[in-house]
């Protein structure tokens, strides 16, 4: 009983120790990144919310059939992927770099003891991992505005009737990649920072970017179907972000890290299930 408390608190002190000697500046800095990261990805939904109320008021006279078709009929351009990835990347780092922080910090330890120049080769580090990210987001807004694009091609589509079973099916597909092997290979190095800082590390700044983009596959392959299930109901869904946040912090930190992933699986097959035969209404996406 007493054995993973002991194993928390032996990695704890390890972590302490490892921090210790790292420039303030750097440690303040990933907060402060984070804080104003959290900011933009909190404020969105606000804005966006009197936005469209300004809009409804001047559009009052509007059928909603024609505003739904005029909502999707910006279509692909070079101005909407720039701004949907630029939102994408801030709330990543807003929901990952918490999680990342252990794996960041102990690899500024490792760099300490070979260089007293800690922080560029650190933010290079996080720019590599931010980077995979940001590639996720491109993808993310290919498969948004396919999406989009089967909606308005079959505009007969009952929308209302569907979406229940299209979320369900979402949830329970991101419930079940929670026990595959690939899940764990990847929760398994997201886990241990030590080993992965011992068997991927590189020298100088390519290492260093290397290195970031490496940790940034290994946690997109842990968490793509936990932020599937967030494109699914909502980018701009704050219980969802913050929900999602505890999760992927909580798997990849706490003692019974496993475990917690196994419970959401379960929780997720389950709410999927309840979701599609109708016996659970959840908000997703318009």
């Amino acid at each position: 009983m007493l054995a993973p408390l002991h194993n928390a608190r032996q990695a704890y002190l390890r972590l302490a120790s490892a921090v210790g000697p790292l420039p303030l500046t750097l440690l303040v800095s990933l907060i402060a990144v984070t804080a104003i990261a959290w900011a933009f990805t909190l404020y969105q939904p606000f804005a966006m919310s009197a936005s469209m109320g300004s809009a409804m008021g001047e559009m009052e006279g509007m059928a909603m059939e024609d505003m739904a078709m005029d909502s999707m009929a910006a279509g692909w351009s070079f101005a909407g992927l720039l701004i949907f990835v630029t939102v994408w990347t801030i709330m990543m780092v807003a929901m990952m770099l918490p999680a990342a922080a252990p794996m960041i910090l102990i690899f500024a330890a490792a760099q300490a003891r070979r260089d007293r120049h800690v922080a560029v080769p650190t933010w290079i580090f996080v720019a590599g991992y931010i980077l995979v990210w940001a590639a996720a987001g491109l993808g993310a807004y290919v498969l948004d505005q396919a999406f989009t694009e089967l909606l308005r091609s079959h505009a007969s589509i009952d929308r209302i009737a569907w979406a229940p079973l299209a979320l369900g099916i979402t949830l329970i597909l991101a419930g079940l990649y929670q026990f595959t092997p690939l899940k764990h290979v990847c929760l398994r190095q997201c886990r241990s920072p030590w080993g992965f800082v011992a068997q991927y590390w590189r020298e100088g700044r390519t290492g260093a970017v290397n290195m970031g983009v490496r940790h940034g596959l290994y946690c997109l392959g842990c968490c793509w179907a936990l932020f599937a299930v967030l494109t699914a109901v909502g980018m701009m869904s704050i219980a969802w972000m913050l929900s999602l946040t505890l999760v992927v912090f909580a798997e990849k930190v706490f003692p019974y890290g496993v475990r917690i992933s196994a419970a959401v699986g379960a929780s997720l097959i389950v709410t999927g299930l309840l979701v599609a035969s109708g016996a659970l209404q959840l908000p997703w996406r318009a």
